[in-house]
């Protein structure tokens, strides 16, 4: 990429292709740099320090998150919105694990924060492809709990090489999909 061409987006860009390829845990200014053609010091004009681009990939894997989630849900309700928004996970954290990881790795800084504003859009992609279900409203906060953290924990280990069972890992995520709904459905309130 020209020098020329280089902005604080472009820059999070490549950081994001490049910890996609080598892991989030080894980002480096030097390594980047090295990829844009570019001396270390001239990130700096596009990003004030590591940390500063780290968040910022961070802030892209939410919104790239979001709106797979949202996209995939769209006119879903119920079992079928479910399966669209964890397959989108599962396939946004198989095709880039460095994004997913930064993502899991940053803490909004206040209430501007681009990173914090494109989590809450997270949220609500969760929120809308529950809204099927039609949980009371002291249930959905633990029932987005649970598929985070039961969605993060297969996609991670599946990304990861952890299912090494000779069983299709398709299969128990079909299983694993199928047990949510019928415990998301059992918790439906009759008004």
């Amino acid at each position: 990429m020209p020098k020329s061409r280089l902005t604080p987006a472009t820059v999070t860009e490549a950081a994001a292709a490049l910890v996609d390829e080598v892991g989030f845990d080894h980002l480096s200014m030097g390594l980047l740099a090295e990829r844009l053609g570019i001396k270390t010091p001239s990130l700096y004009k596009h990003v004030s320090s590591q940390a500063d681009l780290a968040h910022r990939i961070a802030a892209l894997a939410m919104t790239e998150i979001g709106d797979a989630v949202r996209d995939a849900t769209q006119g879903r309700a119920g079992r079928d919105a479910l399966v669209a928004g964890a397959q989108a996970m599962r396939r946004y954290v198989r095709e880039h694990p460095g994004r997913y990881a930064a993502g899991n790795a940053a803490r909004a800084t206040g209430p501007d924060d681009p990173f914090g504003l494109a989590a809450e859009r997270v949220l609500a992609s969760w929120a809308a492809m529950l809204h099927g279900y039609r949980l009371d409203s002291r249930q959905e906060l633990h029932a987005m709990r649970m598929l985070r953290s039961t969605l993060h924990g297969f996609a991670t280990l599946e990304a990861g090489g952890g299912f090494q069972i000779d069983t299709p890992v398709d299969d128990s995520f079909t299983w694993m999909i199928d047990f949510l709904d019928q415990g998301l459905r059992g918790l439906v309130t009759t008004r």
